[in-house]
Parts: C-alpha cells; structure tokens; sequence
C-alpha cells in the first residue's frame, strides 16, 4: 500500500531503510549530546570550555568541507557512508569507555570532539547528496522534510532519555546508546541497493573539481541567496549545544532531566516545521518564506534572553525551532534541487562548510559571552545580529531585482 503524498518519499524502499537506520542513530546522536554537554560541565564548571568543544567538533568542516565534497562527487556514497558511520560508533564507544573507567579528562573530550569533526565533515555531503540519490529529483523536497522530521523527532527522544539517564545513571549509557546506533546504521546499509555513484567517470584533478563547485555556486543568484540565509541563520540561531544548557543551568536553575526538556521542546517546534515543508510545498521553497522564517526564528532569540521562567522559555524554543528549520531544510531542498547530478555532492559541501563551518566561530563566541556576561547576553547580541544581517541581504536583494 503506497504511502500518503506528504511521506510519499518512503515509497522508495532504499530510502525507506536508510531512513529507518539513520532515525535510530540521531536518537543515540542526541542522547550522546546531552551527556557530553553535562559531561563537560561537570568536569569545567565552564561556559567557555563548553563553547570550546562546539569548536574543535565543528572545526574541521572550515578547513575540509569543500574537499570531502568533491570526494562524495567521485566515489560510491554509500560506501563512504559506511566508514564515517563506523568511525563515528568507535568515537563514542571510546568515549564511553573513558567515562565509564573513571579516567576521562577534558582533554580527552577535547581530542574525541576533533575526531567526530572529521568523520562529520566527509559524513555530511555524501549524506546530503545520497537522498537525491535514493529518491530521485522529483521527491528531494519530501525526503529533506521527512529526514528533517525524523533529525527533530531525535531531538525529542535523545535529550529527554539523555535527561532520565543522566539523573538515574550517569553520563555513561549516553555514549554506549550512541555506540551502539551507529552499528544499526551499517547494517541498514549493508542492505540498499542504490551506491549512489558518480555522475560521470573522467576526473582533472581535486583542485580542479573544488573550483567548479564554487564557481557554479557563487554565479547562481538563487543557490547564492540561499547560502547567505544558511550562514546568517546557522551562526545566529543553530548553537543550541552550548545555548540550552547555559539556559537550563545559569538561567532556570534546571538539572539533567530540565535541560533535557528544553532540549525536547525546541524539537517538538522542528518536527512540526519539517512536517509543514513537507506536506505544503512540492516544489523550490519560496525564498521570502524562508527569509521571513530566518527574521522569526532570530527575533525568538532576543525573546529567550528575557525568559526566566520555564513556562515562558518552552514555547519560544519550539518557535525557534519551527521557524529555524523552515528556513533550514527549505534551503537544503533549494540547494539540491537547483545543482544539476554531477556537482551536487560540491554544492551539498559548501551547504556543510555554511551551516556546519559556522558553528567553531559562533560557539567559541557564544560561551565566551556567556562566561563574560551571561547566556542572556548571548541571546540578545545573536538575535540583534541575525535580524540585521538578513534585513540587509533583503535590502540589497531588493535593489538588484529589475525594475
């Protein structure tokens, strides 16, 4: 029996197993998440140091997004999927075993971080790129939804079971569930049919294939746009590692399980935004619409740094949540939509050096202010700068329309 039009992506059978697998691994993902955040608080007592970690995890994607796109533009994705899977199951199992022996230090999370920031950053355009692969041209858009859907619905679980563990047990289980989901990841793989191989055979040389990618970008208005809104709404409004628990912590006086349910809220508001892509749109996202989302989910920012109480600050997360991956997912369908087969894995690369490349800066920013002044601070500059940013990208887009 076919699935309904607003999950028709799942009619695709490879995808609907890839997509199964990769559910089950953004719960452990989240879980793990949770736990190291409190984890490292616990150790540091540091914003700073928190906001560090977002750093070095995120940091490789500045130095080699650009590369790994060109590598899933010229082997099976598939394939690489796999060993970025296996390698991030390692890291966390590592991790896991450190905690669990009594012998982990700060630097340990330190060095780890880095690693998983590695296997991320050739993970995420072979993994952007594969969806095309799995689905086809006609039902991306769907497909980003529904793995948008499945990321926030992760959201959801992962810090709500972080939360109950950590209270219960301790920080340990965090990063054994996480191991333990990646290896659902491999099997799952084990079992598509579709590689998702490269579009044409002849080859010049690396340097040659990043300068195509970035030439195509950059000379596509629409692709260019929708690159601006990523950078300004992933640096402004997507830190929400180092954000909520700051939040739960210095702001509400919350444990484990209260910064868990912040975490949940903002996801429940995700999932419902990724459901509406979905069943609302067919086609390229309207680009107002995305930037409208991009101004709301900044100006639920600056509404968070007034919050002090839970009742006020859990409705505002799912705005921001909402609205963030609206104007998220919707630029990802964009992305995808308008590279043509061969140069998609390039073009998902710059989306992975944007939105993941930006968040080494932001974090390091983000708990430097908070350790300065306070996560408050934080919310009101991050905000402020976000609104400005896009009403001049807006001002100066208007301006070169035709008249």
């Amino acid at each position: 029996m076919p699935f309904p039009s607003s999950l028709r992506a799942l009619n695709h059978r490879d995808f609907r197993r890839w997509y199964v697998g990769s559910f089950v691994s953004q719960i452990g993902t989240w879980t793990q998440s949770v736990a190291q955040a409190w984890l490292v608080l616990q150790l540091t007592d540091s914003p700073f140091r928190l906001g560090l970690i977002g750093t070095l995890q995120w940091g490789p994607m500045l130095v080699f997004a650009l590369v790994t796109g060109a590598i899933a533009d010229r082997l099976s994705r598939r394939r690489v999927l796999m060993a970025t899977q296996s390698a991030l199951g390692c890291q966390s199992l590592l991790l896991g075993a450190l905690v669990a022996t009594g012998h982990v230090q700060y630097w340990h999370i330190c060095v780890l971080a880095v690693a998983a920031g590695l296997a991320n950053t050739l993970d995420n355009p072979a993994r952007q790129s594969y969806n095309a692969d799995l689905v086809g041209r006609g039902d991306v858009i769907n497909a980003v939804a529904l793995n948008s859907a499945a990321f926030n619905t992760a959201r959801i679980l992962g810090p709500a079971a972080g939360g109950l563990l950590i209270a219960r047990f301790g920080v340990v289980p965090g990063f054994f569930i996480n191991g333990l989901s990646f290896l659902v990841v491999v099997v799952t793989l084990a079992t598509v049919r579709v590689e998702g191989r490269p579009v044409r055979s002849e080859r010049g040389s690396m340097a040659k294939d990043i300068l195509e990618g970035l030439e195509y970008a950059l000379r596509t208005p629409r692709i260019r746009l929708v690159l601006v809104l990523l950078l300004v709404v992933s640096f402004c409004v997507f830190n929400f590692s180092v954000y909520i628990p700051l939040l739960a912590r210095q702001v509400l006086g919350l444990g484990a399980e209260g910064f868990g349910f912040l975490m949940a809220a903002m996801g429940v508001g995700a999932v419902a935004g990724a459901l509406a892509l979905g069943a609302l749109v067919q086609g390229r996202p309207p680009l107002r619409a995305l930037f409208v989302a991009g101004a709301l989910a900044c100006a639920a920012l600056i509404a968070l740094s007034a919050v002090r109480r839970v009742v006020v600050a859990v409705p505002i997360l799912m705005m921001v949540g909402f609205f963030g991956i609206i104007a998220t997912a919707g630029g990802n369908t964009t992305l995808q939509l308008s590279a043509p087969d061969a140069l998609r894995g390039r073009v998902m690369s710059i989306y992975t050096l944007i939105f993941g490349g930006s968040f080494p800066i932001a974090s390091f920013l983000i708990g430097l202010i908070s350790e300065r002044w306070s996560v408050s601070v934080a919310f009101l500059l991050a905000g402020a700068l976000g609104l400005s940013a896009l009403a001049a990208v807006v001002a100066r887009w208007r301006l070169t329309l035709p008249r």
